[in-house]
């Protein structure tokens, strides 16, 4: 009986490279992640062995002892890169960069090379992408050029690590790690089996050596990272690069994080000459204008813990349709069409027949609810042909059953609001400390919102429905229509507004 299992044949064993679990036989789908074509062959079992004890590399030490010194962030000379990661590279430290085909992960991190380069500090670029010259090309167009600042252009891990080896840099950049392979494994580069690989190489060499490494990696269709779900366990920092093709704006926000807090985001601006950092970027998403708009209105948005004041823009028209049109541009529809249904529910607003278009300015896009009420005010706005001050800003949650409820961080909202200029705002109950010098109106439903919204002074001639001499104008049966009770105070263009008076001054 011991000759037939000595001589048995050993069953090959089997491992999902997304999960890592491992399945009795082959699938075609995992059981545990239900992802599809990642159940590989792993190899054949071998024996259960004990380990026995070994000796160790360094004795363990009480924690207090552990000098800390040696882990301390170095800078990178990009302060919004720095925001992110916690005050920048930690040595030994690797981080993953990923983002969209040409959303300026090169060119960031070529300008990160040039700046973090300095004597006794040398920065080794290594592209599987692209070549020597053409790399050489952009940083003459960004000013990313240090004599400290070593470039080579490879895509076998062998020849990489020998770049590691022969420069001893500090800070090494890959871009990017799915297009190196290793000629020891079967497979083509960006491969599950070669980037775990690839990955394990390059975290062994920047621990070993205290080398900071970043690492660029693709995005799939969905806007995941392309490969197996492992690369982003094994490294330290998980950046995402954000940013949409067409606008300025690009962001970087943290996911993973071991050295800081991954709820930080940076903003940068891409341009011809490279790309900048913004540490003051709600200018962006500002429309500046001499007089105030229909249809406007101002929010103030959180990314991650930095508020960002940004603008909504609506249109309404009249249609010939049977089925409006409804259209919106960096914000998400559904919550459009609930914010819609309430309007006309509970504000009496009447939308039918209009074909409505929702956008906001810079390319920003508003996807967290305390910009609900501001998307309702700037709907309304639109449907009464009247603006709103350009001295205000609201900030609030839109229930189905038309109340404002409560949003986090109100007060870091109005702070900003209120160093940018804006001396008035719309906030639910209970909106905490309010800035000095700061108006508020407190709104506990969309209806109450409505009805305190003031109407600023315009020019006599300006005014809809009147013609330049004052005498009323003929109205159409479509401009007949209810409109929002918007108050008209022509004295004061902030009529109407009530004042926290144990947070604002007398």
């Amino acid at each position: 009986m011991a000759a037939r299992t000595s001589n048995s044949k050993a069953r090959s064993t089997y491992r999902c490279t997304e999960c890592g679990a491992t399945p009795p036989k082959w699938t075609g789908r995992c059981s545990e992640c239900n992802a599809w074509g990642t159940v590989e062959e792993y190899g054949s079992p071998t024996a259960v062995r004990t380990t026995a004890a070994g000796p160790v590399s360094q004795a363990a030490r009480p924690i207090g002892q552990v000098d800390a010194t040696v882990a301390a962030s170095r800078p990178t000379g990009i302060d919004e890169l720095d925001r992110v990661l916690g005050g920048g590279l930690v040595p030994g430290a690797v981080v993953l960069i990923a983002g969209e085909p040409g959303v300026g992960k090169s060119t960031l991190l070529l300008d990160v090379a040039a700046k973090a380069a300095g004597p006794g500090h040398r920065t080794l670029y290594v592209t599987g992408e692209e070549s020597a010259s053409q790399v050489r090309l952009r940083a003459d167009r960004i000013n990313a050029l240090h004599p400290e600042l070593y470039l080579a252009a490879e895509t076998d891990l062998g020849a990489v690590l020998g770049h590691i080896e022969q420069v001893q840099p500090s800070l090494l950049i890959l871009d990017s790690v799915q297009t190196v392979a290793s000629a020891e494994l079967d497979g083509a580069p960006g491969g599950p089996a070669q980037i775990r690989e690839v990955a394990n190489a390059l975290i062994r060499a920047s621990k070993t050596r205290g080398m900071s490494s970043l690492l660029v990696g693709h995005v799939t269709k969905d806007g995941n990272i392309a490969g197996p779900r492992l690369l982003e366990h094994l490294v330290d920092v998980v950046l995402h690069f954000e940013g949409d093709r067409h606008a300025r704006l690009r962001l970087i926000r943290g996911v993973k994080n071991r050295y800081g807090a991954t709820d930080e985001v940076g903003c940068f601006e891409l341009h011809d000459s490279g790309i900048t950092g913004l540490p003051d970027p709600s200018g962006l998403f500002l429309t500046k204008r001499k007089e105030p708009v229909p249809g406007t209105c101002l929010t103030v948005t959180l990314e991650g813990r930095r508020p960002l004041v940004a603008e909504v823009q609506a249109l309404m028209t009249d249609t010939q349709i049977p089925s409006p049109r409804r259209a919106t541009s960096g914000l998400d529809s559904p919550r459009i069409a609930m914010i819609l249904a309430v309007l006309e529910r509970h504000g009496g607003v009447r939308l039918g027949k209009l074909d409505i278009y929702a956008a906001t300015v810079g390319g920003v896009r508003l996807s967290e609810p305390a910009a609900d009420l501001a998307v309702a005010l700037a709907l309304a706005s639109s449907a009464a042909d009247t603006p709103l001050p350009q001295e205000l800003v609201a900030v609030g949650e839109v229930g189905l059953a038309g109340e404002v409820r409560r949003v986090t961080g109100v007060e870091r909202r109005l702070s900003e609001a209120h160093r940018l200029g804006f001396t008035h705002a719309l906030v639910p109950p209970d909106p905490g400390k309010v800035p000095k010098g700061m108006r508020v109106i407190e709104v506990a439903t969309i209806g109450e919102a409505l009805a305190a919204i003031p109407k600023p002074r315009r020019p006599r001639a300006a005014r809809a429905g009147e013609k330049a001499d004052g005498r009323p104008a003929e109205r159409s049966a479509e401009r007949s229509a209810p409109r929002p009770r918007i108050p008209d105070d022509s004295s004061d263009p902030m009529a109407g507004w009530e004042e926290i008076g144990r947070n604002t001054p007398e």
